[in-house]
């Protein structure tokens, strides 16, 4: 039965009109994994030297097993924020003669095999096997291994229950943060008493059973709560859900892009999808604390324009990049309306100046490393206002992914909306504040640098109407393709 599945699945995946973008995706995601895999199985096998070197006088098993409390804490956060949990169709399954346990322990199995698991097992397995060569007791060192393999799948399992929980995620992450904030200035060390859990752990193998007992725990409850709702009544009821009106008539003074505007606010604030993309635009404006703060990135100017821009340009990087996707279950609807192409441009080029406005006002305690980086910080706003947002717009044109506005899939692995070609047409905005800045600056001066960066975002306000009539001219011509490709849902 498994196996019949599993070609099930194949059969689906082969035969959907998003087969060739699905089988790019997977090729790009493979690399992705063959990378990361290799970077943990040398951090892992790396380890052990490390530990010893830094801290000689410290066993370096009882160094990780002292730490093991924020491994399990950022594991969890993690996974909760980028692990996409697996998914099948299963209301066909419901009304032929298949067991249900069948099918909800193939949909278990099926998150066994997340690369998150895996890149846990990357890590710890060198370091066991240096261990081992060492002369570590074996036995002691292989149940230590079992029992944290046990506990990196029991958070997958604890991660499927929470998943549609933001408030489990928010507590775990500042949980974390004011752990490593307390143990960085030494006033509670939550290390030593969890790590003296994980010792005892390592120092009696026997209590490997209590990690493999809560796995299995997890499971089972993971288990009950699926086949609670694996009904066929559950699967094809509407439920209601009550909706808070909110009064947008203030909008009305944008004339007649207001309507459109309005819808934007309210798919934002009542979707679920649009919530999580906004919310990671937010953490784009932390971006520049990993550049401003390193000697080494403030002596490399061109990358300094690189993170000034990404700064204030959150929003039109994630939720900018996904229109007209936003819109797909009623953009038929959209298009059957005597309303204008470009006016509905427009107001998705409105909506992402404001964003910029916003995060730009936002970023303005960046003043703190000096006039200088945050001039280039204003220089890369009006660079995202006058550029990045037709650059944007037009990535958009050959977007035809539909998005399910209210699905869990996680902000970042959630790959609806994604194209090879919108993606090489995004490569722009990345490289061009670069090129516009080094180039003055390498010739002239810094300050050249950041006056033609400014300047390029100005000639692209002034030219506003010439960019959107081109732009819509090729939505306009794809118009027709984009609604069939919105009309089929994966």
């Amino acid at each position: 039965m498994i196996k019949r599945f599993l070609s099930l699945e194949w059969k689906q995946f082969t035969r959907a009109s998003y087969f060739q973008k699905g089988l790019a995706i997977k090729i790009l995601m493979f690399f992705a994994v063959l990378y990361f895999g290799g970077m943990a199985i040398l951090m892992g096998g790396a380890m052990f030297f490390i530990l010893k070197k830094t801290m000689p006088e410290a066993d370096p098993i009882e160094t990780v097993n002292n730490f093991m409390i924020y491994w399990v804490l950022a594991n969890l956060a993690i996974r909760f924020f980028m692990q996409q949990l697996p998914v099948m169709n299963i209301k066909p399954l419901m009304i032929i003669p298949i067991k249900r346990n069948i099918v909800i322990h193939y949909l278990l199995g099926k998150t066994v095999i997340s690369f998150f698991n895996f890149i846990s097992l990357f890590i710890f397995l060198p370091f066991t096997v240096v261990l081992l060569v060492k002369g570590y007791p074996p036995v002691n060192v292989l149940f230590c291994f079992l029992s944290i393999m046990c506990i990196n799948m029991a958070l997958n399992f604890i991660n499927f229950l929470i998943n549609k929980n933001n408030t489990v995620f928010y507590a775990i992450a500042s949980t974390l943060v004011v752990l490593i904030g307390l143990e960085y200035y030494d006033i509670f060390k939550i290390s030593e008493p969890i790590g003296l859990v994980f010792n005892t752990l390592y120092t009696n193998p026997y209590l490997a059973v209590i990690s493999l007992l809560l796995m299995a725990g997890l499971y089972k409850i993971n288990f009950n709560y699926v086949r609670k709702g694996f009904y066929l009544d559950d699967a094809v009821s509407k439920k209601a859900e009550k909706v808070n009106t909110t009064d947008l008539t203030w909008m009305n003074r944008f004339g007649s892009i207001a309507p459109f505007l309005k819808n934007d606010v309210k798919l934002i604030s009542r979707n679920a999808r649009p919530k999580q993309v906004v919310m990671m635009s937010f953490f784009f404006l932390f971006y520049g604390l990993f550049f401003f703060t390193s000697d080494v990135y403030r002596e490399m100017p061109a990358i300094l324009a690189f993170a000034s821009m990404f700064i204030t340009g959150g929003f039109l990087m994630t939720f900018g990049q996904l229109v007209p996707s936003w819109d797909s279950e009623y953009y038929k609807l959209f298009m059957s309306q005597n309303i204008s192409y470009k006016k509905y441009l427009e107001s998705k080029w409105y909506l992402m100046v404001v964003a910029v406005a916003i995060s730009f006002v936002l970023s303005t305690p960046y003043i703190y490393f000096g006039w200088e980086i945050f001039g280039m910080i204003a220089a890369g706003a009006l660079f995202n206002i006058g550029l990045n947002t037709f650059i944007t717009l037009l990535g958009g044109a050959l977007n035809r992914v539909p998005i399910e506005l209210n699905t869990k899939a996680k902000a970042f692995s959630n790959t609806n909306g994604f194209n090879l070609t919108q993606m090489l047409i995004g490569l722009p905005k990345l490289v061009l504040p670069m090129i516009l800045f080094y180039v003055p600056y390498k010739l002239v001066s810094f300050n050249a640098g950041l006056i033609v960066l400014a300047l390029s975002g100005v000639l692209g306000i002034v030219f506003k109407n010439f960019f959107l009539n081109k732009i819509e001219r090729i939505y306009q011509k794809g118009k027709y393709k984009t609604i069939a490709a919105f009309a089929e849902k994966k």
